[in-house]
């Protein structure tokens, strides 16, 4: 391995944990702000690995494990084909929303502020809002029937994810854009509804982990929905240019790229899976995915993370068998068994514990069987980077996650280019220093 160039992850290093390589530029905001994944990775690095790859119009790039765009909208703004693969409704949603530049601006403003006067006509008879000048109804700023999420739903959130107060205002902004949906407009709108439940009305904070504060009383949520909206006018208003660069998502498995897309069809990968370790990425979008009805029971929470790589043991099933395809790799069956060994050593006997060792493999099997198949889909020659990051979630065992993704490419026939280091963290728990690492392959085109 080894490159002659500096790569894109190399340069700028600006701080000893490179931090400032992780955050958004102000200049990349729009589009990727109408909703963004706590943990999504940023546009610039996207744009440089296009460009170090040297990707044109006449090509197509895959994100295989898209989240919420931010490759397929970077390549959109470069006037570059692009198709994502997604699995979870949410971020699925959010991808598909954020690649429509084709709704009027000024007819979304117009239809929004309908909606919004409509919301606050029935905030101001539930005694919660001035209207057009008339003074509150009620001096106790709570309404006569506080809306209610269905029990169900209830039981799929962080328990006081939400405050009744701000809930309310949120559901009752929901009905009023139920009642009056433009379909030019609806994704949009929902997108930025999202995005004000979280930001503004929700009571969650996010960190490594998805977590709660303090309740908050009451929130602005109409007010925060309208400056969302606001924000896409104007980005809209800026990229309207290029609304018809070919760029979609497709809501499947990503370990099953080569069942949804034609073969040879991809010139490029730019990706971030995720990383052996106890995040449920499902919870950091659980309040919003509620609230659009993106599912409504526990059955369907389920369905929907059996079409995800095995990377928490929140997501691990008695019928998983991914495993089986690294039984052969040496090193990930002897951290699995270094994980095992000393979980009995400390004495950890709960049922997710239990299943750390078992996770890794079929994380690894996961990654493994993703790889293969998204073979088909490339063309001879076709690049690839994958942002990983090294983790000791699992007791402590330190799993080289860019160094074994590597190894299996090359088994796979990919030619490992190099493994780019991106930036460092902390770890949690020990103050370890890990590494995120772009790896590198190329495809020789014989499988």
């Amino acid at each position: 391995m080894g490159a002659t160039s500096l790569l894109p992850a190399q340069r700028g290093s600006v701080n000893k944990n490179g931090t400032e390589n992780n955050k958004i530029r102000p200049d990349d905001r729009a589009v990727h702000d109408w909703y963004r994944f706590v943990l999504a990775f940023p546009p610039h690095l996207v744009r440089e690995y296009l460009e170090h790859f040297g990707i044109t119009e006449n090509e197509c790039v895959l994100d295989p494990f898209c989240g919420t765009g931010t490759t397929l909208v970077e390549c959109k703004k470069m006037g570059i084909p692009s198709v994502g693969i997604e699995a979870n409704p949410m971020s699925f949603f959010a991808s598909q929303a954020k690649l429509n530049w084709s709704a009027n601006p000024d007819g979304l403003m117009r239809h929004a502020t309908d909606i919004a006067a409509r919301a606050k006509r029935q905030l101001y008879a539930d005694g919660l809002e001035e209207f057009n000048g008339l003074p509150l109804l009620s001096s106790t700023r709570k309404p006569k029937t506080i809306r209610k999420l269905a029990p169900e739903l209830e039981k799929l959130l962080l328990k006081n994810s939400i405050s009744p107060l701000p809930l309310h205002r949120t559901l009752v902004l929901t009905e009023a854009l139920e009642d009056h949906r433009d379909e030019e407009f609806y994704a949009h709108e929902r997108l930025a509804l999202a995005k004000a439940a979280v930001a503004t009305a929700s009571n969650l904070r996010f960190g490594p982990e998805v977590g709660v504060r303090a309740p908050k009383d009451d929130a602005p949520v109409v007010e925060a929905w309208m400056d969302a909206l606001s924000q896409t006018a104007d980005d809209l208003r800026l990229w309207q240019s290029a609304k018809d660069v070919p760029a979609r998502v497709c809501h499947a498995d990503a370990r099953d790229v080569h069942k949804v897309l034609p073969e040879n069809s991809i010139a490029a990968v730019i990706t971030s899976p995720p990383y052996p370790n106890e995040k449920d990425y499902t919870r950091t979008t659980r309040l919003e995915s509620v609230l659009l009805g993106l599912f409504k029971s526990k059955e369907e929470l389920r369905s929907f993370k059996k079409t995800l790589v095995r990377s928490n043991t929140r997501s691990v099933y008695k019928e998983d068998d991914d495993d089986e395809l690294v039984a052969g790799h040496s090193q990930i069956q002897r951290i699995a068994n270094d994980i095992e060994e000393r979980r009995i050593a400390m004495g950890k006997t709960s049922g997710w514990e239990r299943q750390y060792h078992r996770v890794t493999k079929l994380y690894f099997g996961g990654m493994a069987r993703h790889l293969a198949g998204i073979r088909k889909v490339l063309r001879p020659g076709a690049r690839l980077a994958y942002v990983v990051g090294d983790q000791a979630s699992y007791l402590q065992v330190m799993i080289r996650t860019g160094q074994l993704l590597a190894d299996i490419a090359a088994s796979l026939g990919f030619v490992v280019e190099d493994i780019a280091l991106f930036r460092t963290r902390r770890a949690t728990a020990t103050r370890a220093e890990l590494r995120e690492e772009v790896v590198l392959l190329k495809w020789a085109g014989v499988r």
